[in-house]
């Protein structure tokens, strides 16, 4: 079992070196580790993620099969189903580390944003549903308006709230991790990721040993 503090340096030396390899033409990734995939799993992290395209978690990690349990969807929001499959990976697998990351000009943060600042007519009630969940984060922020300079400024707040306000509700919405916390080692972490440099800051670890 990896202690959630070793899981966090793996995660940031392989974004040193995804980092470091950009622009170059060895960007590849490294899918073989010698892991014998027929047998059971052994993820070292769990990273709730964006669907975003451009932010795959084990290219940004510069990890392999079986290293990491990615869960990932629109806004890296927090629902019954992550919170469940998070359950599942740190109970069964007795990974330690779970990183919730989010990205720098994330569409599902800046849909909220503009949902909330002119609501749209006949929106799906599917979408709605993502929106309603980054909302809570970005609110707060729409009443400082004036403190910050413009609408990307906005969006950087805003993006780096949203991901805060999932690792909160990870924390304090399951009796599951609350235990696993308390007393079996887990940490919770928030993350973002930089479209602009492929740098990822990680931030909430303030309780990590």
């Amino acid at each position: 079992m990896i202690p959630a503090s070793e899981a966090l340096q793996r995660l940031r030396d392989g974004n040193r070196r995804f980092v470091s390899s950009l622009g170059s033409s060895q960007v590849t990734l490294n899918l073989a580790r010698g892991v014998d995939l027929k047998m059971d799993q052994l993820p070292f992290a769990i990273v709730i993620g964006c669907s975003d395209a451009r932010v795959p978690a084990e290219i940004v990690f510069d990890q392999g099969l079986g290293d990491l349990f990615v869960i990932r969807v629109a806004g890296n929001i927090v629902s019954p189903s992550q919170i469940g499959s998070v359950e599942f990976a740190a109970s069964r697998f007795g990974t330690r580390l779970v990183v919730v990351m989010g990205h720098s000009q994330c569409g599902a943060v800046r849909a909220t944003i503009e949902e909330l600042q002119q609501p749209a007519e006949n929106q799906s009630p599917n979408l709605r549903a993502i929106v309603d969940r980054v909302k809570p984060s970005v609110i707060p922020l729409l009443s400082k308006r004036q403190q910050l300079r413009d609408v990307e400024n906005l969006m950087e707040y805003a993006v780096r709230s949203n991901v805060s306000f999932a690792v909160a509700h990870l924390k304090h919405s399951s009796a599951v991790l609350e235990k696993l916390i308390a007393n079996d080692g887990v940490r919770i972490v928030g993350a973002e990721y930089s479209l602009e440099t492929g740098e990822v800051d990680f931030f909430d670890v303030d309780m990590m040993s």
